[in-house]
């Protein structure tokens, strides 16, 4: 099967003299002037679409070419609408953060990971906490734990200014 190009030229648009024709069922019919070509296709009452204008002689299918532009909008259609989009979702804490208060962010991550997003965890540094840089790491580690079952971490923690950041991404097949 020959693949079908998006800018189809179709009936009077084609310039070819001679096309290899196949009918509407598939089948090859044979190499044939143009205009022999068009009158098949109009005795038919279809169109005649060029399908394949690099080969030599271009290939022509006789098709109905308002029915297949309309199966390939639903085709797209269906695609996108299949299609899994997935967000960022960020979650914030401090250095000190208590443990109820963890909590409640790890639900919060885990949550967004179960809804397939992506969950950016934002560890904020204020002040002199900035010398303990290692608490950051140690409450990453908590979270990454916590959160294993439903993903898995796409970019482990690291700093950015005063902020360390670290990319959990959902597993596909959870």
């Amino acid at each position: 099967m020959y693949k079908i190009v998006e800018d189809l030229r179709v009936n009077r648009q084609i310039n070819a003299r001679e096309v290899r024709l196949i009918n509407p069922e598939g089948e090859q019919i044979g190499i044939m002037p143009l205009q022999k070509a068009l009158k098949e296709a109009e005795n038919r009452e279809l169109d005649l679409v060029e399908v394949a204008p690099q080969a030599d002689p271009p290939v022509c299918r006789i098709m109905d070419y308002g029915k297949y532009k309309y199966e390939q909008a639903k085709k797209e259609q269906e695609a996108k609408k299949n299609q899994n989009v997935m967000n960022v979702k960020e979650v914030q804490m401090g250095v000190k953060i208590e443990d109820h208060d963890f909590n409640v962010k790890l639900k919060q991550a885990r949550r967004f990971l179960k809804d397939k997003d992506k969950v950016k965890v934002r560890i904020k540094f204020r002040g002199r906490e900035m010398m303990h840089k290692h608490l950051g790491y140690d409450l990453c580690e908590r979270l990454k734990e916590e959160t294993s079952d439903l993903g898995t971490v796409e970019s482990g923690p690291n700093m950015e200014g005063r902020n360390m950041m670290m990319f959990i991404a959902p597993d596909s097949d959870k």
